[in-house]
């Protein structure tokens, strides 16, 4: 389940960075989706992936598919089912992140309604300034070091 488990583990930190990323994409699912179509109309993002990098701080990254296929290859093919998903996301209908913490990734994926074209409309703002908000409120909810 990408937002939940009816079956929590216990609460670590190894966990945690985990449950707090669904709960942002979770509370900023309209906003995230915005700014993933906004990066996908751009020309020199278009084929990137959207990433959150929680270390040091939040912030968000853009991963090239050669990239990923290189950590792939690195990993000796343990993306494979991830590589998977990216070779048939659909970025007009669905979102597609990349979880980036303690030396490990989660992907979350989910179907954004209204479509991310509409989102990006609707929210009416520039990549820019939804990635500088979206930055910021990640900041203040996410906390991987349990402070």
């Amino acid at each position: 389940m990408i937002f939940g488990n009816p079956n929590p583990l216990p609460q670590n930190a190894d966990n945690q960075w985990r449950q707090q990323i669904d709960r942002f994409v979770r509370d900023y699912q309209k906003e995230i989706a915005a700014l993933s179509w906004g990066l996908h109309l751009e020309e020199d993002t278009a084929d990137q992936t959207l990433g959150i990098d929680l270390e040091p701080t939040p912030h968000f990254v853009c991963c090239s598919r050669e990239a990923i296929d290189r950590l792939n290859r690195n990993l000796d093919g343990q993306l494979r089912e991830f590589i998977g998903v990216l070779d048939g996301h659909k970025p007009e209908i669905e979102v597609l992140l990349i979880g980036i913490a303690k030396g490990q990734i989660k992907a979350i994926q989910y179907k954004a309604t209204p479509s991310p074209p509409e989102c990006f409309a609707e929210v009416g703002e520039t990549v820019d300034t939804l990635l500088d908000r979206l930055e910021e409120k990640m900041k203040e909810v996410i906390d991987i070091c349990g402070n």
